[in-house]
């Protein structure tokens, strides 16, 4: 399979982490809408109850600190890119808590590495967050140095 084959395969919604994800909320009771236009960045799933948008992000896509996933070739290419990615994730941040949403961003190392949550665990800290005050917060992978709680 070549390069071009491979890229093509990857997806930006409906991806096996956001699945995953999804099927936990609506386990423990969460009721959600996905990917709404009308927010920046529209977001993975938006929890309009909550006034809560939930964000799955590949740790390679998005530039996950720590997790060691960066490109090893065409750096000339991928490294602007993986950048832009970066700073449009931070953008959509600011203007969605300009517009006082709360956000929960969980790293794809979190629910997909060796070290990821058990789905109960996942359940758990996703109910703990929405019923919280917590203005931002961060799943990651144990692996993972970047992980914890954001100012909000």
């Amino acid at each position: 399979m070549t390069r071009s084959e491979t890229m093509s395969k990857v997806r930006s919604k409906d991806t096996k982490p956001e699945v995953l994800v999804r099927s936990t909320l609506h386990a423990a009771g969460f009721r959600f809408r996905l990917h709404r236009r009308d927010l920046p960045g529209t977001p993975d799933i938006v929890l309009p109850k909550y006034r809560a948008v939930v964000e799955v992000r590949g740790c390679f896509w998005h530039g996950h600190p720590g997790c060691g996933r960066a490109p090893k070739s065409n750096l000339e290419f991928w490294e602007p890119k993986l950048k832009r990615n970066r700073a449009r994730d931070i953008e959509n941040e600011r203007l969605l808590k300009d517009l006082e949403w709360r956000i929960l961003v969980i790293w794809e190392c979190a629910i997909s590495s060796p070290k990821r949550l058990s789905p109960q665990d996942l359940s758990r800290k996703m109910s703990q967050w929405l019923q919280s005050d917590l203005a931002a917060h961060e799943l990651g992978g144990d692996d993972c140095r970047a992980v914890g709680s954001r100012g909000g």
